[in-house]
């Protein structure tokens, strides 16, 4: 795809072609226009509510408040999801098939293409405990890694059975290197609120670990077919920094992760079921179960990714236990 949609590079630029300019406007245009209204909108809720503190319950009924519209911290679920944008830093791809191929390529550089089909979104679940200071959180975060094919590459190693050549293009070699479909990962994280900058405004830093659910599609020019099918691929961790804009009901937050990945990544030659994830997750199980190695070999790589969100979430008050009857 041309720079123009390389919308990550909002945030990490790297030198856009002259061509590219008007894209770059358009593509500023619309990020500052989703902005400002973000702003104006929550801008309208901090000025209506200047002056009002928090209630706080006591014996007058008059003065007493449902938990669930306040809007300090406290024990809650919370239900969100997120868009944004991530850049994946260049990485070295090795790929070992016995008696074909043994051979490591670098750099190879990963382009996003966040607001494009399928975007990059992610959904979460979070339960604060206690005064709402410390939680966890269950994250689902769906991107894109696509390997910019057109660019040079250092080879090291045997390709189809020989010397591999010092450097080449890597569409010389490979037909699809992509996981477009989602660079899918799940976590569980815990978090930690910081000292409140204002009644509304919760900064907070989080810790997770868990798994790599891409849909792989990679080919190389020698290979008849294509592994095209959701895997398990390894583990991932990541590490956050937010804020929380707090309504009565109701949260934005901007949020900065960083994600790293160990990709081990079986190149099967097989496309995907039509039921999706959970029958290719089976069908790769079964696989590990009989000891089948996969026909095409395997592929490795490590992806760290910087991702810059923004979100909305439902927030919901956690209901105390019913007082025991005497």
């Amino acid at each position: 795809m041309p720079n123009t949609y390389r919308l990550s590079e909002l945030v990490w630029p790297r030198p856009a072609a002259p061509s590219a300019a008007s894209g770059w406007f358009e593509t500023g245009s619309r990020a500052l226009a989703i902005l400002a209204l973000a702003v104006w909108v929550g801008a309208g809720v901090w000025q209506s509510d200047a002056g009002e503190p928090e209630r706080v319950a006591s014996d007058t009924p008059q003065a007493a408040t449902p938990k669930t519209k306040s809007s300090a911290p406290t024990a809650e679920y919370m239900v969100a999801a997120y868009g944004g944008m991530p850049y994946t830093y260049d990485s070295q791809v090795n790929l070992k098939k016995a008696g074909q191929h043994d051979f490591s390529a670098e750099p190879v550089a990963w382009r996003g293409e966040p607001f494009i089909d399928p975007i990059y979104y992610g959904v979460r679940v979070l339960r604060w405990f206690g005064e709402g200071r410390t939680g966890t959180m269950l994250d689902f975060t769906h991107s894109k890694t696509i390997a910019e094919l057109q660019n040079d590459a250092k080879f090291k190693g045997l390709l189809n059975g020989s010397q591999a050549p010092e450097v080449a293009k890597l569409n010389d070699v490979f037909k699809r290197l992509e996981f477009s479909h989602g660079h899918n990962m799940l976590t569980l994280n815990g978090l930690l609120r910081l000292a409140n900058l204002h009644p509304r405004l919760s900064p907070y830093v989080g810790l997770g670990a868990g798994i790599n659910l891409p849909h792989t599609e990679i080919q190389l020019q020698s290979d008849k077919r294509r592994t095209y099918e959701y895997q398990f691929t390894g583990p991932v961790v990541q590490a956050l920094v937010g804020l929380e804009f707090r309504l009565p009901r109701m949260s934005y937050f901007l949020e900065y992760k960083f994600s790293f990945a160990s990709y081990d990544v079986p190149l099967t030659g097989l496309d995907g079921t039509k039921i999706g994830l959970f029958a290719d997750l089976y069908r790769q199980a079964m696989r590990w179960f009989s000891g089948e190695e996969p026909a095409q070999g395997r592929l490795t790589t490590e992806l760290a990714s910087h991702q810059v969100i923004g979100g909305l979430g439902v927030r919901f008050a956690v209901r105390p236990a019913a007082a025991a009857t005497p």
